[in-house]
């Protein structure tokens, strides 16, 4: 009887353990690298994968680089073979955490601002960031959204002489993230 309660007990502690992760694989990120009066530089992708632990404030998402879709076609060409070489350099991730998640905090009505922070990894080079994030519950499922700027020249992103002045040296990026219970 009591090993039968034992395995009980851990069943329900690991349904209980996994029912805190939160996920995603549709999450929607993009990046602005324009110059103002000039030709718009952006793109976004939609197809970005997350998972939030609402018992730790565990964070990491990933985003495949080839999935940033641009308006005009010879632009994402450009991204990807000569300034983010996402054939060397295939993913985007960012690990980190919520700083003091309590999800007792977050509700329906209003957005709750916590401090995200962690490391960003692109191509190939890790950096730490940190900024706020929104957090609330929309339909049952939690979104998170936030934003953050980065220079290219961090992350060794060379912009040709030819178009420097056309490309911004700062990129913003935001995130929105609709996160489901893991199954």
């Amino acid at each position: 009887m009591k090993k039968y309660i034992l395995a009980v007990f851990c069943v329900v502690s690991i349904a209980v353990a996994n029912a805190q992760k939160m996920m995603t694989r549709t999450g929607e990120i993009k990046f602005e690298a324009s110059m103002p009066a000039l030709e718009e530089i952006a793109a976004i992708n939609n197809t970005a994968s997350c998972i939030f632990d609402l018992a730790t404030g565990d964070f990491v998402s990933l985003a495949l680089v080839k999935a940033f879709k641009f308006k005009i076609p010879l632009m994402e060409e450009h991204f990807n073979e000569n300034y983010i070489e996402s054939n060397t350099y295939p993913k985007a991730t960012f690990k980190g955490k919520i700083i003091d998640f309590d999800k007792t905090k977050i509700s329906k009505t209003k957005s709750v601002s916590f401090f995200l922070e962690g490391d960003l990894t692109l191509h190939g080079i890790s950096k730490p960031v940190k900024n706020t994030i929104l957090v609330r519950i929309v339909d049952d499922k939690i979104k998170v959204s936030s934003g953050f700027t980065i220079k290219n020249s961090d992350f060794k992103i060379k912009i040709p002489n030819i178009v420097k002045n056309k490309v911004s040296e700062d990129v913003k990026i935001t995130f929105v993230y609709f996160l489901e219970e893991k199954k």
